[in-house]
């Protein structure tokens, strides 16, 4: 239905260059994107904190082991001086954290809007006026309609790349590496072989990456052949009137919007399958650590409290890692978009 040459030649670029094409086009708002990361970023620490109120009702108010130690500096001593007080204290901490934590969410929303509809303003500006410089042959021989899906739909692409995926992407990596640092301070065993499944990510990620940015191109060029194909007919109604071509047209319209229908379950059975080797994969990790933390604590090398922080910590450590590949599918179409509108 499309030109597969065409298609290669798309698929060959550099994703690394392209992405460098992206953020070069998005320069002016590089304080924006700056903010943006850091206050992605504020979401490690945050996460990190959310499981301690947990260990401290387990450990120091059912238990008897001491508070951890930062909070012992920053709360007074009356405090803790009973259960209740520290429950108290955990109960506290527990509310401030979640607080924090959606304040926080909310301000990077805000932001992320902002920056992202700019940028995407911005980039349908310089492209619209480049079609404009274009020559008339150019267009006689593209027709619109493509150029039109290019400006209005494939410039979504630099929202994507910039403050959509591409942050999450980077606080979800920033997330894992703290999460793995502090498990290995309370546990390194457990911490090693919770990274077991790192290996098997990577390699699920590098065999369907280019599958799924290459099936979104073939989606995003019969999208564009159907807004082709509508484009013709009303710019023609007259003639198309006159010769009693509507039906030949409306199956001409249905055919292509039946074979993007069918590329389009195509993708989305191979991010399914994506999805579902990469849930298996943590899912293994996470029972092997279970298993594992079960015997420390039965041997005395881990308290309860510990062993509940570290299935805390290791959910927050998987929770990223599929979320990158839940981006995985939004990245891919961001690349794909991008690289028509370049």
């Amino acid at each position: 239905m499309f030109d597969e040459k065409l298609l290669s030649t798309e698929t060959s670029g550099s994703s690394v260059q392209l992405v460098r094409r992206v953020l070069g086009q998005a320069r002016p708002y590089w304080p924006h994107l700056g903010v943006i990361l850091l206050l992605g970023l504020l979401a490690a620490p945050l996460s990190l904190l959310m499981p301690v109120p947990l260990k401290i009702a387990v450990d120091s108010v059912l238990g008897d082991h001491p508070v951890p130690g930062f909070i012992d500096a920053v709360v007074p001593d009356g405090w803790l001086a009973s259960n209740e007080g520290i429950l108290f204290v955990a109960v506290g901490l527990l509310l401030a954290i979640t607080f924090l934590q959606y304040a926080q969410g909310l301000v990077l929303w805000i932001l992320q809007s902002y920056t992202g509809e700019k940028l995407v303003i911005d980039f349908r500006a310089r492209i619209f006026r480049h079609a404009q410089r274009l020559s008339l042959r150019f267009h006689d021989e593209k027709g619109s309609s493509d150029s039109l899906y290019r400006i209005q739909y494939d410039t979504l692409s630099i929202q994507s790349i910039t403050t959509g995926a591409g942050v999450s992407l980077i606080t979800a990596f920033a997330t894992v590496i703290s999460m793995v640092v502090v498990t290995a301070l309370i546990d390194l065993e457990l911490a090693l072989v919770a990274l077991v499944v790192c290996p098997v990510l990577f390699v699920l990620v590098h065999r369907f990456a280019g599958r799924l940015r290459k099936g979104w191109l073939r989606v995003k060029k019969l999208d564009s052949t159907a807004m082709g194909v509508v484009q013709e007919v009303l710019g023609a109604i007259r003639i198309v009137k006159a010769f009693g071509q509507e039906d030949q047209e409306q199956d001409r319209f249905v055919r292509t919007s039946e074979d993007r229908v069918r590329k389009q379950v195509r993708v989305a059975a191979m991010q399914g399958g994506f999805d579902l080797l990469t849930g298996m994969t943590t899912a293994a990790g996470t029972a092997i650590v279970l298993l594992l933390g079960v015997r420390h604590v039965q041997s005395g090398v881990l308290t309860l409290g510990e062993l509940l922080i570290v299935m805390a910590y290791l959910a927050q450590i998987y929770q990223p890692l599929r979320l990158i590949s839940a981006n995985l599918a939004a990245v891919q179409l961001g690349i794909a978009g991008a690289m028509r509108a370049m």
